[in-house]
């Protein structure tokens, strides 16, 4: 049964931002030969779209596990999880941050889920993910542990 299940798209400016290439493609090969440069500057956007679909990851918490991405974490070595929004969020992923925490961030996703490791073997001693519900998902986390 699933408790939690978030994708984390991106967002419209970052489909708007990559668009950026149009252009440029445009400026390296109209001067070759047009019908090249228009192929050329959709083809690239269209990839970069397709791109950012398919490695779209999924935050999921359902039958006694937490899947971050490819990530897969049971959910009996789960510590406490606490949600971060704002500046609080920005401290986590920066100053805050342990370098030995397993990441699973995206830029265009501000808030933040810390989730605390109980497991002695593991040198990981948290992970850091990126929701746009922090505290649903650190609800799902702390009832199922």
């Amino acid at each position: 049964m699933t408790q939690y299940r978030e994708r984390l798209w991106p967002t419209p400016w970052v489909f708007l931002a990559t668009a950026l290439v149009i252009p440029a493609a445009l400026i390296v090969f109209l001067p070759i030969n047009p019908s090249v440069g228009v192929a050329v500057a959709i083809g690239l956007y269209a990839a970069i779209v397709i791109l950012l679909v398919v490695t779209t990851p999924a935050i999921e918490v359902a039958d006694g596990e937490l899947r971050a991405g490819r990530a897969r974490l049971p959910l009996e070595v789960v510590g406490s999880a606490a949600g971060y929004r704002g500046a609080e969020a920005t401290e986590q992923r920066g100053v805050g941050l342990d370098a030995r925490a397993w990441l699973l961030l995206r830029g265009w996703v501000d808030p933040v889920v810390r989730i605390e490791l109980r497991d002695d073997d593991d040198p990981t001693p948290y992970w850091l993910v990126s929701t746009r519900r922090p505290e649903r998902l650190a609800a799902a986390l702390n009832a199922g542990a």
